[in-house]
């Protein structure tokens, strides 16, 4: 078990480079996420990894302890609200506008959530009447390891099923020897990027549409702030932004106003 004073030190550490705050006693949850890498890098214990980090440069070593560290929880379609939501109002609301249209997906995990939304824009074009719009898709995350997955694009046969309908699996993927692939139609659209969500995103240029669903739960209310209101910078009025059904951005900005529809309610920058 950690002791307090390198639990602390090692929860500063977090909390500096990404904004996860950990809280009291959670050195159980420390030790278990860190335990692989021991091995790993040849430490003995978990007090000699946290040493390590305070002596070395190496940003290897610092990305392998960010990626255990933080909690990729993710499906297809979470929720499924903020899709319909997104082919029923918002794409046809922008696509009136005939202009090009920039969606982020922040914290996109292994790519579920930017390919569902790439699906959405897919079947929005195929109705009836055929709709046609340029859409594109920046998908970032912090985890070097989990945005390789997001770009193969192919999934087992346990990640295939959370919350993906047999329907959108025989259209949008293709069987292969270990499991399914995104069909390169829907991939196309997206494009994956690391970034840390606590550095600036001005080089990320204006977009219409952000998602940043069920990503900000462990940081801090200062850091929530932060973020919400880089997020609004980097949106035009107008712009709609999706946040996790038991999130309230309120609390950390006035830059959004609450807009209620049939299907679900979403934020729209003021």
């Amino acid at each position: 078990m950690i002791d307090a004073q390198d639990y602390a030190e090692f929860s500063r550490f977090l909390s500096d480079c990404c904004g996860l705050v950990l809280g009291e006693n959670r050195q159980y949850l420390v030790s278990s996420r860190l335990s692989r890498l021991l091995d790993e890098f040849s430490f003995a214990k978990v007090e000699d990894l946290l040493k390590a980090l305070r002596r070395s440069a190496d940003p290897t070593l610092k990305s392998r302890v960010i990626d255990a560290m933080t909690t990729n929880e993710t499906s297809w379609f979470r929720d499924n609200y903020p899709f319909d939501i997104l082919r029923q109002v918002v794409l046809p609301e922008l696509a009136a506008k005939q202009k090009p249209i920039r969606i982020w997906s922040a914290a996109c995990s292994s790519g579920q959530e930017p390919y569902s939304i790439s699906m959405v824009v897919a079947e929005w074009e195929g109705s009836y009447p055929p709709k046609t719009a340029s859409v594109s898709i920046l998908a970032t995350d912090l985890s070097e390891s989990v945005l390789a997955d997001a770009r193969a694009g192919l999934y087992d046969g346990l990640s295939i099923v959370r919350g993906l309908s047999p329907e959108r699996r025989q259209r949008f993927f293709e069987s292969v020897e270990h499991g399914h692939r995104i069909k390169p139609e829907i991939q196309r659209r997206v494009r994956f990027q690391k970034l840390n969500l606590m550095e600036s995103y001005a080089t990320l240029g204006k977009f219409d549409i952000v998602f940043c669903r069920n990503v900000l739960i462990y940081f801090s209310a200062e850091t929530k702030r932060r973020i919400f209101d880089g997020i609004a910078r980097q949106m035009d009025s107008g712009g709609y932004l999706f946040v996790g059904a038991s999130e309230a951005v309120g609390s950390y900005t006035d830059a959004f106003e609450v807009l209620r529809t049939p299907q679900g309610s979403m934020l729209r920058r003021r």
